[in-house]
């Protein structure tokens, strides 16, 4: 195979992979540090809308998702922010899209250069009545290209919102990539209702927790959706018993169809296992590494899929007596969104705010 290096960052990656993947339009406001997808993805998406606010973005992309669209956007927190109430309803309609959240230092508009990694508590908590909303995390570059696919495939299976989690040092970076070696990106398979009886927008067959979709204006059949609590019809109800399963539907399917996509490096004999994400993974690597050339033991998860959070990760955990995150905000959020407000003993954070975790400081943790 022919190499062809080239200095490329993670903005161009990830948009020429959602194009690949089968995602045909943009809608964006442009904001720091997410600006570089809004500029490829003007260039480089079949049909690409700048909108003059945030709010206006997700409505746009509403209604391009219920004519048979795979639309997507890019954001950092102030943008998200305009968007909430939005990706609501295109939660509660059951919209397929794809919202590239690249993180940068809050609170509020906070400072636009620098990054973080800030917002998992908020993109775990963006949907009202506490439902799952799908969000993965690039953790490598190589995440870039194979990752976004993941989360268009999960939008269009599930019909839901997605959000693809990342940070202003990974998409902003340029590196030396042979693009010969980036694995192919197949265009998502999508199926359309295509029967002769009446379409019911929200009914599910046994096999299936999502309906069937049928884009608006198809001409065959009426097509109705809904943001208000509704039944298999989209009529809307109260707390009628179909309402309310078709309600509790929604959390079902996500929790069902979301796919655990984690790396998982184990040592025999480790007794501590790093777990870290985002930006500072590329950091998890190199501190076990260094371990690791010291004869210390240690084990790493990288998890991808942060929400809803796959069940193989406590598993992997509770081998370990102790586990030590590293994550580049000042709480510690993965760790208190896996164990909860007040942590076990031999759970250990290595945080920072305003600047990057250097792996000496997780061998440190590690290896006092």
């Amino acid at each position: 195979m022919e190499e062809r290096w080239t200095l490329v960052d993670g903005s161009r990656l990830i948009t020429e992979s959602l194009v690949k993947a089968g995602a045909d339009c943009f809608v964006g406001y442009p904001i720091t540090p997410a600006s570089w997808i809004f500029q490829y993805a003007c260039k480089g998406f079949p049909v690409a809308l700048a909108a003059p606010d945030e709010i206006t973005t997700l409505q746009w992309m509403s209604g391009l998702a219920a004519v048979g669209h795979l639309p997507v956007t890019s954001t950092s927190f102030p943008g998200l922010a305009l968007m909430v109430e939005s990706l609501n309803m295109a939660y509660m309609m059951e919209l397929p899209m794809v919202v590239v959240l690249v993180q940068r230092l809050g609170p509020a508009t906070g400072t636009a250069t620098a990054g973080a990694q800030g917002d998992l508590r908020l993109v775990t908590s963006l949907i009202s009545g506490g439902y799952p909303l799908p969000v993965f995390c690039i953790s490598n570059f190589e995440d870039c290209w194979s990752l976004p696919p993941v989360a268009l495939a999960t939008a269009a299976a599930s019909r839901t919102p997605v959000i693809l989690l990342t940070s202003k040092e990974m998409v902003m970076t340029h590196r030396d990539t042979d693009l010969a070696n980036l694995p192919p990106v197949h265009p998502v398979e999508r199926t359309f209702y295509a029967g002769n009886e009446p379409y019911v927008p929200y009914a599910c067959c046994e096999d299936s927790p999502v309906p069937p979709f049928l884009p608006v204006g198809s001409g065959a059949h009426q097509v109705r959706l809904t943001a208000s609590t509704h039944d298999c019809r989209g009529m809307i109800q109260h707390t009628s018993p179909e309402a309310m399963a078709n309600t509790r539907r929604l959390q079902t399917k996500i929790e069902a169809l979301t796919p655990a996509v984690y790396e998982l490096f184990e040592q025999e004999s480790a007794e501590t296992l790093v777990v870290s994400y985002d930006i500072t993974a590329e950091a998890a690597r190199d501190a076990v590494a260094m371990l690791r050339r010291r004869g210390i033991p240690v084990s790493l998860l990288l998890p991808k899929t942060l929400w809803p959070v796959p069940s193989v990760y406590l598993e992997v955990m509770r081998r370990y007596p102790r586990v030590v995150f590293a994550e580049e905000n000042l709480q510690g959020q993965l760790a208190h969104l896996l164990y909860g407000a007040v942590l076990p003993p031999g759970v250990r954070k290595v945080t920072a705010v305003g600047a990057m975790i250097p792996p000496e400081a997780i061998v440190a943790e590690v290896a006092p």
